[in-house]
């Protein structure tokens, strides 16, 4: 990570300055706020981790429990959260108090002696290693522990306000009038009255029995699936061999189990199939005694045993499938005739069964999602139209999960003999393993994503998906790193420029696309950087050579890939790579080596590729996604467009 710039820092450095609202923000909730988040679930804290990055922004986060959360009922953490975690700063830290999932056993009825369980096959998790990291298993609770220290930390200093529910919500006619928030008190010397807030913008973020979603119409749309699952953390004593690996468990007549090894070393979770629902049963399955679960489990497990010594935590559930029939609340008939107010994310919008391991990942990237956009709306980066993306972008990635939850939910419930092979349990698992992983969203095109025209200069950068780091070398000191590990979450879009062959002090694409970008009247860096502000404030923008670093004069890159920034313009030294000759990223990603531009929205999605050549392009995308900004420096001002090219001192 990089400080100092603004000045000596002897402390915690990821403790941020207070900026703006963060040095005056009030011990109690306010009448009136910028964003309210209603719940400090997963979606909610990344929100406010990400907000909690633009002090201009009043943001409060509202939560119906008197306190942290102490054990969630989420534990899957895919690879693509842990490139999130890694964007906030805390993804080693997590990483290492985590349970590593590297592989998968699937466990069937021994063809010989049917009434036991013998183990079929143990595939690695990630093969075609679609990510470098992990996919982990961490308790919930300790997710939303370190998104509320980044909020915490952060220059606007974003704190739970715990103890306040929803009891009703108005989104006024006028749009310049704020939307009205009834809240309860839960908890605490005013617990059972009532207050009122105004936010300009509301994220629900309430889980399931959203009274947000209630109070804008919105209907979850879906059915059960008439089958019932157990599940339980427990510390037990047991003679099965892979109680610490992943497992799907089938057996021949009692069910099926999943069983997901939990962090620490002594803790699993089990998830005990306790078959089909009838259509009578009103819900009395739930109660299942926790004695049942484990019998049941016992019985799945045979010929091995399984001891329960204790349960933190267990549930009964029946698994359902519903997506909301919109994230926000614009009715369908009036799509495009005004902005969204009101937004929806998590279990509030999309409901499935935990065994696909997705609910907590997919509320994170609802959160993520909606938080950068608001944040360029409300200091105005961008249009208020930008708002439409979200439920155009999210409700389509709830519903591809819905419909692989259900295969995935269907597959795990059907008796070996009833699959059409015997493989085909572990085969869907491995030929579908990039879903799960968190990597098969692909935005379509809009106002933020472009078209696939120029794809084929960087085939392993898609358009519309997530940008798939890979290493390089920095020049400045010639250390190894993963290009896509230093853009961290500030909210930034990321401009990369991938050279073509010439050296760095010879004639090329790459030299006349930096001097159009660091110069030209209609350069995007030049056009949406507010004057006062960091030249890459708004756009970072990076470059990265075919030669290894030993062969980049630092001198001789184009200044544009060397801002100044902060108040003593410092020279930013990290945003010039060279290619790792033993893994070079031009041959990894398919990169042209004519050059091309790959341009990176805020959240990790590629907006689009370019070749170099394509500065109007650039410009004109640009120009449809942000705002034009006053660029006219305050009088004394040292950040002058001039500026953003000055030379290092000699």
């Amino acid at each position: 990570m990089q400080f100092h710039h603004h000045g000596y820092v002897s402390g915690d450095p990821h403790l941020q300055p207070a900026e703006g609202y963060g040095l005056t923000r009030p011990a109690e909730l306010p009448d009136e706020v910028d964003v309210l988040i209603v719940g400090s679930g997963p979606a909610g804290m990344i929100a406010a981790a990400q907000l909690a990055q633009f002090p201009g922004i009043r943001t409060h986060i509202v939560e119906r429990r008197a306190g942290r959360l102490e054990m969630g009922q989420a534990d899957g953490i895919q690879a693509r959260s842990v490139e999130t975690f890694q964007a906030f700063g805390f993804a080693e830290r997590i990483t290492a108090e985590a349970y590593w999932i590297t592989e998968m056993a699937f466990w069937k009825p021994d063809p010989e002696h049917p009434e036991n369980i013998v183990r079929a096959a143990v595939p690695p998790d990630d093969p075609g290693e679609v990510s470098e990291f992990p996919h982990l298993i961490v308790n919930q609770a300790r997710v939303l522990d370190y998104f509320a220290e980044v909020a915490a930390k952060g220059p606007a200093r974003v704190t739970p306000d715990y103890g306040l529910e929803v009891v009703g919500l108005e989104v006024a006619d006028d749009p310049a009038e704020p939307v009205t928030v009834t809240l309860r008190h839960t908890a605490g010397p005013h617990e059972g009255t009532n207050r009122t807030v105004r936010a300009r913008y509301v994220v629900g973020c309430d889980g399931a029995h959203s009274a947000v979603r209630e109070a804008i119409g919105r209907k979850p749309v879906g059915d059960k699936a008439n089958h019932a699952w157990g599940v339980m953390d427990v510390l037990a004593v047991t003679d099965f061999p892979d109680v610490r690996t992943k497992c799907a468990i089938q057996s021949h007549d009692g069910g099926s189990i999943l069983l997901i090894p939990r962090e620490g070393g002594y803790l699993a979770r089990w998830y005990v199939d306790l078959g089909e629902v009838p259509p009578d049963d009103d819900g009395s399955v739930r109660a299942t005694p926790l004695t049942e679960i484990a019998a049941r489990a016992n019985r799945i497990i045979h010929p091995y045993t399984l001891d329960v010594k204790d349960v933190p935590w267990h549930s009964v559930y029946e698994v359902g499938h519903r997506v909301t029939d919109g994230f926000d609340d614009v009715p369908d008939e009036l799509t495009g005739t005004r902005a969204p107010r009101v937004f929806l994310t998590g279990d509030a919008c999309h409901t499935h069964s935990a065994k696909a391991g997705q609910g907590m990942n997919v509320s994170m990237q609802d959160g993520w999602n909606i938080a950068w956009k608001l944040a360029h709306v409300l200091t105005g980066r961008a249009p208020e139209s930008l708002l439409a993306t979200y439920s155009a972008e999210r409700q389509v990635v709830a519903q591809n999960l819905i419909d692989f939850d259900r295969e995935w939910s269907r597959l795990m419930a059907t008796a070996p003999e009833d699959l059409p092979d015997a493989t085909y349990l572990e085969d869907f698992y491995v030929k579908t393993a990039e879903f799960p992983a968190g990597f098969m969203t692909q935005y379509q095109p809009s106002m933020i994503v472009s078209d696939h025209a120029d794809q084929g200069l960087a085939p392993g950068f898609p358009v519309g998906k997530r940008f798939k780091s890979a290493p390089v070398e920095r020049v400045a000191e010639g250390n190894p790193a993963h290009l896509g590990h230093h853009a961290r979450a500030d909210g930034r879009w990321r401009v990369y420029a991938f050279a073509d062959a010439p050296a760095p002090h010879e004639s090329s694409a790459l030299r006349d696309w930096a001097e159009w970008l660091g110069t030209a009247a209609d350069s995007p860096l030049l056009r949406h950087t507010p004057a006062g502000t960091d030249p890459d404030s708004v756009l970072d923008v990076k470059v990265v050579y075919q030669q290894d670093h030993f062969a980049v004069e630092y001198a001789d890159v184009p200044d544009v890939f060397k801002p100044r920034v902060g108040p003593f313009a410092l020279v930013d030294h990290e945003k010039v790579y060279a290619t790792d000759p033993t893994s070079d990223i031009f041959e990894l990603r398919g990169i042209d080596r004519g050059g091309a531009v790959v341009v990176v929205r805020p959240d990790q999605y590629v907006a689009a590729v370019l070749p170099l050549s394509a500065t109007d392009e650039l410009a004109k995308f640009f120009a449809g996604a942000l705002l034009p900004q006053d660029t006219t420096p305050a009088k004394g001002s040292s950040l002058t467009k001039d500026s953003i090219l000055t030379k290092e001192d000699a």
